[in-house]
C-alpha cells in the first residue's frame, strides 16, 4: 500500500532554483499538507543523503524558508563550495493551525506532521534520502518546535540547531491571535523545551541554539543555556548582534547547515 492516499508533485517544466512543491494527504493532519523541497542538482545514484527539516514560525507556511529566507540559494552555494556535503531541505508547513500550531499535538498531530509525514513523503520524492539521516532546525516558533521533536525523537535526528527560539509554549502568546487554552489542558511535557531535553537524557542528540542580543526571546534563550549548563547538558551556544528579523535567520543559517556537516556521515 502507498503511504500517502495522493501526492501532487510540481512539474519540473516550472521548478526553479532546485526547489519542488509537494501536496500529501497527510495521515498526521487528517488533511492536505504542503512542503517545499530543496533537491540539489546532481544527486544521481547518489545514496543516504541526508535531509534537514526547516521549521517556520508564526505566521508563515511552507515557502517562508526559501521565499523569504532564501535557504535554497544558501544552501546551494555551501554545497557548491564543498563546505557541506549535498543535503535535501525539507521545509514543511506547520498545519496551518491558527497564527501557529506549535507543531505540537492539538487540533490534529502537528507532531507526527513533521516527525513522519514530512520525513516519508521526502524520501519518496527523493529515493536518494532513503538511509540518510535526518536533522532538524527552525526558527522563533520552528525552534522550539525543532528543540522539543528533536529530544522527543531522539533516535530519528541526527542533530538539533534553532534560532531566535520560544522555549515554552506560553511565550508564543507574544505573537499569536489564539489564547492558549486553544492548544488544550498541555503539560510541561508538550509545552517546554527544557523538559523535553532533560527527559531525553543521554539520548539527547548534538544541539546549537542562537538568538540575536536584541531579540524579543533573548532572555527565555538565556535561561534555557543556563538551565542546560546547570544540569550539564553539553550543548552549543551563541548570541549575536540582531533582532527576531529574517535579516538575521538569513545570516545564521549557514551556522546551522555548518553543523549539520559536522554531525554527517564521512564524505566518499
Amino acid at each position: 500500500m502507498p503511504r500517502f492516499r495522493t501526492l501532487e508533485l510540481s512539474d519540473p517544466t516550472y521548478e526553479r532554483d532546485h526547489l519542488r512543491l509537494v501536496t500529501i494527504k497527510s495521515p498526521a493532519l487528517k488533511a492536505r499538507g504542503d512542503i517545499t523541497l530543496f533537491v540539489p542538482p546532481n544527486l544521481g545514484a547518489a545514496k543516504n543523503i541526508p535531509v534537514a527539516i526547516l521549521l517556520h514560525g508564526v505566521f508563515g507556511s511552507h515557502w517562508a524558508w526559501a521565499l523569504k529566507g532564501g535557504a535554497h540559494k544558501t544552501a546551494l552555494a555551501l554545497i557548491e563550495s564543498r563546505t557541506i556535503r549535498p543535503m535535501v531541505l525539507a521545509m514543511p508547513s506547520d498545519g496551518l493551525w491558527g497564527d501557529g500550531s506549535g507543531y505540537i499535538k492539538h487540533a490534529a498531530d502537528y507532531e507526527a506532521w513533521i516527525m513522519s509525514d514530512v520525513v516519508d513523503a521526502a524520501r519518496e520524492v527523493v529515493p536518494q534520502t532513503v538511509g540518510g539521516k535526518v536533522f532538524l532546525s527552525g526558527l522563533s516558533m520552528g525552534g522550539f518546535g525543532a528543540m522539543r521533536l528533536g529530544a522527543r525523537h531522539a533516535n530519528k535526528v541526527a542533530a538539533i540547531s534553532a534560532h531566535s527560539s520560544s522555549t515554552h509554549l506560553d511565550q508564543l502568546e507574544k505573537f499569536i491571535e489564539e489564547p492558549l487554552s486553544a492548544y488544550g489542558n498541555l503539560g510541561d511535557a508538550d509545552k517546554s523545551v527544557a523538559h523535553a531535553i532533560l527527559a531525553a537524557g543521554k539520548s539527547l542528540p548534538p544541539l546549537r541554539f542562537d538568538c540575536g542580543v536584541d531579540d524579543i526571546l533573548i532572555e527565555h534563550n538565556r535561561a534555557l543555556h543556563q538551565a542546560l549548563l546547570d544540569k550539564k547538558i553539553p550543548h552549543d551556544y551563541h548570541e549575536f548582534s540582531g533582532g527576531h528579523t529574517w535579516d538575521y535567520w538569513r545570516d545564521h543559517l549557514t551556522d546551522t547547515l555548518r553543523f549539520f556537516e559536522k554531525h554527517s556521515e564521512a564524505r566518499p
